[in-house]
């Protein structure tokens, strides 16, 4: 059962901050193969694994399997090259770079799990041009759901993480957002089974406008609205 917010957020932003897989590009048939190919290997229930691995760093994926004589660096560097070298059928969802193009450049920033080659090869598969502000999983210490890369996020922006709308897809981004103490957006575009939420949520940017007011704060409009 799905409880799903709002499609509009009545109130302005100083800025958005966005996920990358799932959020503004769908990268699961890439990232499952890679992520089955390693799972098989290490002798891991596959399907029950792939369940783990959305929205997370590879190295705290890895991590948490606490597999015995593997060092997570040297394995998720594996992953990386992997997903680097395979990105067939990455693509945009549906309106984002639409969207991304109608706001100005010095008030979005991309807060990623991805590594930085990694996030810069998808995002160019799928079309999008990386933003001024990109916060990748070298920049900080621990992954989401930790807050720190979408605080990070709001600092290079130089604004408030209280004033930006967190757009996400995964439980763990999700709870970045909320732990960072801001609003968030779910986009479900990618989503099989729906989730239940308290935030607002949207299936595609096709539906969303921003429009900049004079002291240059951001408002979210649906063309429905």
């Amino acid at each position: 059962m799905s409880i799903p917010g709002p499609a509009v957020i009545a109130r302005p932003y100083r800025a958005f901050l966005f996920d990358m897989d799932g959020t503004l590009l769908n990268s699961i048939a890439a990232a499952e193969r890679v992520w089955s190919t390693w799972a098989e290997r290490h002798g891991l229930d596959v399907p029950r694994f792939l369940t783990t691995i959305h929205g997370a760093r590879a190295i705290d994926t890895i991590t948490r399997q606490s597999l015995p004589g593997v060092d997570p660096e040297v394995e998720a560097q594996w992953i990386t090259q992997a997903e680097i070298d395979d990105v067939e059928g990455v693509v945009a969802i549906a309106g984002a770079i639409e969207f991304l193009n109608s706001l100005p450049g010095d008030q979005w920033a991309l807060v990623t799990s991805a590594p930085r080659a990694l996030a810069l090869r998808r995002l160019q598969a799928a079309g999008i041009a990386p933003p001024a502000a990109l916060v990748t999983a070298e920049d900080v210490a621990l992954g989401k759901p930790n807050p720190a890369c979408y605080v990070l996020g709001a600092q290079r922006l130089g604004v408030p993480v209280q004033d930006c709308l967190v757009f996400e897809d995964a439980t763990v981004g999700i709870r970045a957002g909320e732990a960072a103490g801001a609003d968030v957006m779910v986009v479900t575009a990618t989503h099989h089974t729906p989730m239940v939420t308290q935030h607002a949520s949207i299936d595609g940017y096709e539906q969303l406008r921003v429009q900049r007011d004079a002291d240059g704060l951001l408002h979210l409009h649906s063309h429905a609205g």
